[in-house]
């Protein structure tokens, strides 16, 4: 049974052709056109309508898995939600069915990307698992029992958003001391850009990446400093690693997962950011000397979990 898989983002829509194993037969991509949701519903539809074309001859497209960042509701019909398409309440699921002809299935994108990674990825073999993405923010998804959980009301799983410090750094989302405000692409270059300012003899090597200016050190740069085995660059992996591994130690305390699973762009970086989390989650777990630790691993299936993920999703809608 072949499904299509759609990964809508704020400047792409990646869409592919999926078969039951998650391998990818076919890609296509467009340009997010703007705000608009019947424009962005078009640009999907025009996506499904491409790789269809391109499906073997004698195999048919079954269903379409659509995931878009925002709060989707319970049913997987609604986009309650999506900052970056200003989209609310826009009803996605009936509006792409209308245009394509076919079952849809409307999801969160961290979420399908965890469904990804636990079919197909890191996570394959364990039916209790936690995907962190860390990025510009932090996403993820949650499998218990070999079921996503998305809560009640479908919006689960929002971990950038967990109250780290009572009186922390301000988030976008109106709250104080998000975990994301630590544990982030944001929060690695600003601990770069403070060192490198303040502290000009000691990020040295950050400063040259940067052009002589801590606002031109960007995420690349200081993973390139860190390899090289820079100080300053790899205290910067330390302390957003190390709030990398109190927060699993948290999530742990609650769900006590077997694995988690660790994506997003920032976990590009590898051990340089795993090595402290693994370190500081083994000293924050609470009872660490008396049960199971968690394995942490690095995801598999990168840029294509969400899309592989949404694509799964529908196959078992």
């Amino acid at each position: 049974m072949l499904t299509i898989g759609v990964d809508v983002g704020g400047t792409k829509v990646a869409a592919g052709l999926v078969d039951e194993a998650g391998t990818i037969l076919a890609r296509t991509r467009q340009r997010t056109p703007s705000a608009s949701p019947v424009d962005v519903e078009d640009v999907i539809a025009s996506c499904v309508a491409d790789l269809r074309e391109r499906t073997p001859a004698g195999a048919e497209v079954e269903a379409v898995g659509v995931g878009a960042a925002g709060f989707i509701s319970a049913d997987r019909s609604t986009v309650l939600v999506a900052p970056n398409l200003s989209w609310r309440n826009e009803p996605l699921r009936q509006a792409v069915s209308s245009r394509v002809g076919l079952p849809v299935v409307v999801e969160n994108d961290a979420n399908a990307a965890a469904w990804g990674e636990h079919r197909f990825g890191a996570g394959r073999e364990e039916k209790h698992l936690v995907v962190v993405t860390v990025g510009t923010g932090i996403g993820g998804g949650i499998v218990l029992d070999g079921v996503l959980y998305r809560g009640r009301y479908g919006v689960g799983a929002e971990f950038g958003h967990m109250r780290v410090s009572e009186s922390g750094r301000r988030c976008g989302c109106g709250q104080h001391g998000c975990w994301e405000q630590y544990c982030s692409g944001r929060a690695l270059l600003r601990e770069a850009r403070e060192i490198a300012d303040v502290q000009r003899a000691y990020g040295k090597r950050l400063l040259e990446l940067g052009g002589g200016r801590p606002e031109g050190i960007e995420a690349p740069e200081v993973t390139e400093a860190a390899r090289e085995g820079d100080p300053a660059a790899l205290d910067c992996f330390e302390e957003v690693g190390g709030w990398l591994g109190q927060g699993l130690a948290a999530l742990a305390a609650i769900l006590d997962p077997g694995t988690f699973v660790i994506g997003g762009g920032v976990a590009d970086a590898g051990e340089l950011l795993l090595g402290p989390a693994r370190r500081v989650f083994a000293e924050r777990l609470t009872g660490t000397a008396a049960r199971p630790h968690a394995q942490i691993r690095l995801a598999a299936l990168g840029n294509d979990a969400g899309l592989v993920g949404a694509a799964d999703l529908a196959r078992h809608r």
